[in-house]
């Protein structure tokens, strides 16, 4: 054991192939690289537990790639370890950056959704409104509107189903239902408002 675990680039990369002293080499590492990789994540982002975490997947991974015969020596252990250490980084706030736009399109979705959802329940609600003031004006106005307005049939397609000779006389009976619908909402200004919307 080394009494002060001080490595040339030599000296520790032969410490850890051959797994000798690989704590003090580990140590070592940290004690002389760790600092210079944590002001780099945090300058660039990220979290003091994001500095942390990286530089222990750097370690690994160096670590790795030595005991694997890979690393040729062409760049510093300094250096060497900086570029996996900043790679790492780099991808983790790509994965990030692909994650928060993933929940934007969610939340967006969402509240695409939710304002369907809520047109839609505010438009029942206002159709459930006009069916109820509508079955005030007697069956054969409530026929004929609901056909109208309900089944979106034609003044042709709504003399099959009604009992009248021809297209005009049930255009004359929708217009004289819909005066009887207006002096039903007359003296209630919110329904007139709401009845405006579906009698568009």
């Amino acid at each position: 054991m080394r009494a002060q675990e001080q490595y040339t680039d030599a000296e520790l990369i032969a410490a850890i192939s051959a797994g000798r002293e690989l704590n003090e080499a580990i140590r070592f590492i940290y004690r002389q690289y760790s600092q210079a990789t944590s002001s780099f994540i945090m300058q660039h982002g990220g979290s003091e537990q994001d500095a942390d975490d990286i530089f222990q997947e750097t370690v690994v991974a160096f670590i790795e790639v030595v005991q694997k015969g890979k690393y040729r020596g062409e760049a510093s252990v300094k250096t060497f370890l900086n570029s996996i250490a900043r790679n790492y980084w780099f991808n983790e706030i790509k994965k990030r950056d692909r994650s928060g736009l993933r929940d934007k399109q969610f939340e967006l979705s969402r509240d695409k959704n939710e304002a369907d959802v809520s047109h839609y329940i505010s438009e029942m609600e206002r159709k459930r409104q006009l069916r109820e003031l509508v079955d005030q004006l007697g069956e054969s106005c409530r026929k004929v509107l609901l056909l109208f307005y309900y089944e979106n049939l034609s003044m042709k397609e709504m003399v099959e189903h009604l009992p009248y000779d021809n297209e005009q006389v049930v255009r004359n009976k929708k217009y004289k239902c819909l005066q009887a619908l207006a002096g039903l909402i007359k003296d209630n200004p919110a329904i007139a408002r709401q009845m405006q919307e579906i009698l568009k």
